[in-house]
């Protein structure tokens, strides 16, 4: 079947790709085309539904890293980036473990072939390991390569650290880490000064805290309406008994009326 101008509505509503379309409609123009057998067809077919599969399992992995990263790492995710930080940690063995290298370690993790083998021919050791997949190293110039993935590798050890052994889970510490490492990138391009270490860390201790307070205030609320219905549910059944308290009484001074002049004889005979 030819394709024209008038067909290319229904291909760009095959593929949901309005340029994809135009393409298609290009290369027919220059293909010779001929006639698909039954059995490749099948083929096809099947390999296409393979590809679809491949491609829906891929975003579904992808999705499952973000969310684990988010529990598990966020700090780490939010400075490197998921999957960057997942190939970290899986190359470690363990969160923990990645805690516990030093920076220099963390910088070439990866690497450790190349490693040995410039220390076993006493030539130049590697700058970087995994972190050259970082968005980082690829933005820096030739010449501050290895200066940034030393930089970055000393915010990654913080980063793992910060996420190993805090008591709550935020990525307020790698959102930080992350605008210094952009901060010395603008520093190394054009002599800017980036913020110290300790204020920015200080701040970031102060989102925090602040993100506990109202957490903890959150949590509070519902104990307190919880309190505050216990208290006037209490109430209501104070009130109730005494009403019916109240009614008692006068039901006896009620009878006791009725009875006085008797009281008041008996009361006489006594005296």
């Amino acid at each position: 079947q030819s394709i024209d101008e008038a067909s290319l509505p229904q291909i760009a509503e095959v593929l949901e790709d309005e340029d994809m379309a135009k393409e298609v409609l290009e290369a027919s123009r220059s293909s010779m085309g001929t006639d698909v057998s039954p059995i490749d067809l099948i083929n096809i077919e099947m390999f296409a539904m393979k590809v679809a599969e491949l491609a829906d399992f891929r975003r579904e992995l992808h999705n499952y890293l973000t969310s684990k990263m988010h529990n598990v790492a966020p700090n780490l995710g939010a400075l490197l980036g998921d999957q960057v930080g997942a190939r970290l940690i899986a190359h470690a063995g363990s969160l923990t473990n990645l805690a516990k290298y030093p920076a220099s370690t963390v910088q070439i993790l990866g690497a450790e072939k190349a490693l040995f083998r410039a220390l076993k021919t006493k030539g130049k050791t590697p700058k970087y390991g995994l972190l050259f997949h970082s968005s980082y190293i690829g933005k820096a110039k030739q010449k501050n390569k290895g200066r940034i993935s030393r930089y970055l590798a000393n915010k990654c050890s913080i980063a793992s650290r910060v996420d190993c052994f805090a008591d709550t889970t935020s990525d307020v510490f790698g959102l930080k880490l992350k605008e210094q490492v952009e901060e010395r990138l603008k520093f190394y391009d054009s002599g800017a000064r980036p913020r110290k270490n300790i204020d920015v860390m200080h701040l970031a201790q102060k989102e925090v805290a602040a993100m506990e307070d109202a957490e903890g205030a959150a949590a509070d609320e519902p104990e307190k309406k919880k309190e505050k219905k216990k208290k006037k549910k209490r109430k209501r059944e104070k009130d109730a008994d005494s009403g019916q308290g109240d009614a008692g009484i006068r039901v006896k001074i009620k009878l006791g009326g009725r009875n006085a002049s008797n009281v008041g004889v008996s009361d006489g005979d006594s005296g």
